[in-house]
């Protein structure tokens, strides 16, 4: 029978500092509380993400985030079975705050300690949400991190593609501030794609014509940026349709090489899976709603079940950090006071780098 488990995760990889309270049993998973204390304020006025600062927020946010995930929850941390925390990948100086607050909880109230591969949270959310049998097809589009994994189980993971450069959340946090958006990017972009013309530039597909499920998203944000600087002289200065004509443009590039994408691996997904085909999607580029009607179309014609996570789920949280420390600790993970916080994790340790490798190790 299946341990009723109750336990706290903490999340802090990027510029979210984020706590929460899940329980899992027989009968299911509950969300018993979850706090996310976002810096987009803090980092507003450089356009984009400032480690540094991040850092020192999460320093200072991550005990109060602590306590009120408790409170909401109405456990206090003796009722807790364990607590799980994000070692990486990520922003190290985030990472590296959530790792010692984590360590302290754990030693100070004797709980044992689970080491969580953020991309793994980010992977197993349809199991937290929805209950999904291994395997499934998995495509995690975030900020930083774009790839297609078929999810054996909670710790193994095969890579069929990912992004050789930028990753769509980059792309669209540098679209906005190519075009004068407020980050962050992705919700900005969408917003003004909705009154846009999709067709009104003729941006590129990348690698549509090699075989295989990689992406690329460098180039086109270069073809974005030559767009723009040809409408600016154009008409002396950038006009709000042309704005939304740029964004829904772009938007609908990426749109159609993921979906196309998705296909492929689709097509590798299905050759091998038994039971009951899921293809999934998670991650914060996940909350953009043209992606997610454009890949529910796809898996409708393949008659495979889709599956998104509620949009408060698609972007950073402790709920998936907490869900995944269960499913590792239900596996017999345990970590010391010796967890290092990495700077890079990748899920498929078999699969060669797809953007190279340094003396941290191969990216993720």
């Amino acid at each position: 029978m299946t341990q009723v488990l109750t336990f706290l995760g903490l999340e802090s990889s990027c510029d979210d500092t984020a706590a929460a309270v899940v329980r899992s049993g027989p009968e299911g998973t509950e969300i018993l509380a979850s706090v996310v204390a976002g810096q987009t304020e803090l980092h507003a006025a450089f356009g984009g993400v400032v480690p540094e600062i991040a850092a020192r927020a999460h320093a200072e946010k991550l005990d109060l985030c602590v306590e009120e995930a408790l409170a909401g929850a109405g456990v206090r941390l003796g009722d807790l079975d364990g607590v799980a925390v994000t070692a990486g990948p990520g922003l190290i100086g985030g990472v590296m705050s959530g790792v010692m607050c984590a360590k302290g909880i754990a030693a100070g109230a004797g709980l044992p300690l689970v080491g969580v591969n953020h991309l793994a949270g980010h992977a197993l959310t349809p199991r937290l949400t929805d209950g999904i049998a291994f395997p499934y097809l998995m495509l995690l589009v975030s900020g930083g991190h774009c790839q297609f994994l078929i999810a054996h189980g909670p710790e193994e993971f095969t890579r069929l593609g990912g992004t050789i450069d930028d990753a769509p959340g980059e792309a669209f946090d540098k679209t906005a501030k190519l075009l004068g958006l407020p980050q962050p990017g992705g919700p900005a972009v969408e917003a003004e794609a909705a009154t846009g013309n999709a067709r009104a530039f003729a941006l590129p597909r990348p690698l549509l014509d090699r075989p295989g499920c990689d992406m690329s998203f460098s180039g086109l944000k270069t073809a974005l940026l030559r767009a723009r600087d040809a409408a600016v002289a154009e008409h002396g200065g950038l006009p709000r349709q042309v704005r939304a004509d740029l964004c829904a443009s772009f938007q609908a590039a990426v749109r159609d090489v993921l979906a196309e994408k998705s296909r492929r691996a689709l097509a590798i997904y299905l050759a091998q899976a038994p039971g009951e085909p899921v293809f999934a999607v998670a991650g914060g580029v996940a909350a953009n709603k043209a992606l997610r009607a454009e890949l529910e179309t796809v898996c409708a014609k393949l008659g495979v079940r889709f599956t998104a996570p509620p949009l408060r789920l698609c972007t950073d949280n402790a709920a998936m950090i907490a869900f995944a420390g269960i499913e590792r600790f239900r596996m017999g993970a345990r970590d010391g006071m010796d967890l290092l916080a990495r700077p890079r994790w990748p899920l498929d340790r078999s699969a060669p780098a797809l953007v190279g490798s340094g003396k941290k190790g191969a990216k993720a």
